[in-house]
């Protein structure tokens, strides 16, 4: 029995790196959408080399506060960022529970990826699922799903004129979605390993 549910645990663990649900849809603006990609040459080059990150400023946790669609930075304890965020559209039906659900988990993470994204502006990539989030899809019988991040705006929204608009609306897959020069902010002082714990 240990063995079987060591082997489940295993099998939707590595499912789960390969899978790329959570912020797949875009807001349907109030004007016609813009497709055209993000340029990310600049930033893959930055990542390459490590100079996106502003290392004498780095940020050592992050908060977010669902149910106030707000999100929080501190560095040494104080408060150098806050943020209002767009959730995964059903984000207050509760905690994630399965791939395809519109909801954005709840818990304690870790930054562990930082991706250039060519259709929601840069991003950074949490690590759901973790184990109790394994466990708990696993007692339903269901994927966990992953690919949860923090990201920026689609490009139709890349000056940000329609912050007002996306802010609005929980429009993500169960990411977290704040205006670019917020997430731009976020890029250049968060680094790999970074707490992050999301509260209800």
């Amino acid at each position: 029995m240990k063995k079987t549910l060591f082997i489940s645990i295993i099998s939707i663990a590595i499912a789960t790196i390969f899978s790329i649900t959570g912020c797949q849809k875009e807001p349907k603006a109030y004007g016609k959408a813009d497709h055209t990609p993000y340029p990310i040459g600049q930033c893959l080059k930055e990542l390459s080399t490590g100079s996106e990150l502003y290392r004498n400023q780095l940020i050592d946790k992050i908060e977010v506060f669902k149910s106030k669609r707000m999100m929080y930075a501190y560095s040494n304890g104080k408060k150098v960022f806050e943020s209002r965020m767009s959730l995964g559209k059903n984000a207050d039906k509760g905690n994630k529970l399965q791939a395809g659900d519109y909801r954005t988990p709840e818990g304690t993470y870790k930054i562990v990826r930082k991706k250039c994204d060519s259709r929601l502006y840069r991003s950074l990539m949490i690590s759901y699922p973790n184990a109790q989030d394994i466990k708990r899809a696993i007692t339903y019988g269901v994927h966990p799903g992953g690919y949860i991040t923090i990201h920026g705006q689609p490009k139709w929204n890349a000056d940000g004129h329609g912050d007002a608009y996306t802010l609005a609306h929980d429009w993500t897959e169960g990411c977290m979605a704040v205006p670019n020069k917020k997430m731009t902010y976020l890029w250049h002082r968060v680094a790999n390993g970074t707490p992050i714990t999301i509260h209800h």
